[in-house]
């Protein structure tokens, strides 16, 4: 469990082919801040960090359920939450989508879908 005090500056949809792997989805959809803190609450042990070798790209997740949590990137200047992570309202709405030439094929035209509140 985590609290965070203080602003988001942006948030981004991510389209590469790591964050679609890592999210199991079409996008990842990140919240980032340089002056953000994040207190534990409890639970910062079980946390595990996975690094891509030789890129940006990390994530952490809750060895015990999970769920993706967020992380300190670029040497602890930059808070990364995921957006769906929190239990609380998001305050910004996302900024852009970003890596959209690795987006999915099938990830086009969704306004036409249905939508169900509910299981089908």
């Amino acid at each position: 469990m985590f609290e965070i005090t203080g602003e988001f500056s942006h948030f981004f949809l991510c389209h590469c082919s790591r964050c679609q792997k890592g999210t199991g989805s079409a996008h990842a959809a990140n919240l980032f801040s340089t002056t953000a803190v994040i207190n534990w609450c409890s639970g910062q042990e079980k946390i595990k960090v996975y690094r891509v070798p030789e890129t940006q790209h990390s994530r952490s997740f809750c060895s015990a359920c999970g769920s993706a949590v967020p992380n300190m990137q670029m040497g602890g200047e930059l808070l990364v939450v995921p957006a769906g992570s929190l239990d609380s309202k998001v305050s910004i709405r996302p900024n852009a989508h970003i890596c959209t030439s690795s987006r999915a094929m099938w990830d086009s035209n969704l306004g036409a879908i249905p939508e169900v509140d509910n299981l089908p």
